[in-house]
């Protein structure tokens, strides 16, 4: 019989004798915990990245990068980890941060100038930037709540989601419409409330 998590393979006290032995750098500890979560996050990688991504960002080299940064977080302890599903958990959000990072690097380099009030474009850009649904009508069905939810959003929240999305900072943000950088931040805040809600990946703010 299948269980919901059969990734878990470690008793609790070989778990963290291995992660011990990890956090000092023994190679072999290492690689059982990279084993632990590798197949899960290979596949969060290639549906992390939709349609708008794929073709510039490489799955396999964002779980490595992942690899990385879990590594060096281990080594510095920086990492409070204290069971197989945390570390699965914990690896899922770092690779959803490093793409929405490199997202937003690559659309600031672009710098596609389109108008920061363009709603159908922060649409068009929410839709790509998710995973795509079962079939066309999920799809479409997805496409309307995320137009839906921008159509409930003042001139000065879709202005913040606009520019988020093409790569500026908070700062530049602020600059470019007015208000003070601490303003925008509150209310970047709650548009990622509002996006999580809505099903929308958030991380991109």
């Amino acid at each position: 019989m299948a269980t919901a998590k059969c990734y878990t393979f470690f008793a609790m006290d070989d778990f963290l004798e291995i992660l011990m032995q990890a956090r000092g750098g023994d190679r072999n500890a290492l690689t059982r915990l990279v084993d632990q979560y590798e197949k899960k996050l290979r596949v969060v990688a290639r549906v992390q990245l939709g349609p708008a991504l794929r073709p510039y960002l490489d799955s396999q080299d964002l779980v490595q990068s992942v690899h990385r940064s879990l590594m060096a977080g281990l080594r510095d302890e920086k990492f409070d980890i204290s069971s197989p599903d945390q570390l699965i958990a914990l690896t899922i959000t770092m690779l959803r941060r490093k793409v929405a990072r490199l997202w937003r690097r690559m659309r600031r380099q672009e710098r596609i100038d389109n108008g920061s009030n363009n709603n159908s474009d922060v649409v068009d850009l929410l839709t790509s930037i998710s995973a795509p649904r079962a079939d066309p009508e999920a799809e479409a069905d997805f496409r309307d709540s995320v137009s839906f939810l921008c159509e409930q959003m003042d001139d000065v929240e879709r202005s913040i989601l606009d520019l988020r999305l093409h790569g500026f900072a908070a700062p530049e943000i602020a600059t470019q419409i007015g208000l003070s950088s601490v303003n925008v931040r509150v209310r970047m805040t709650r548009l990622r409330q509002r996006l999580a809600a809505a099903g929308v990946l958030d991380d991109w703010l």
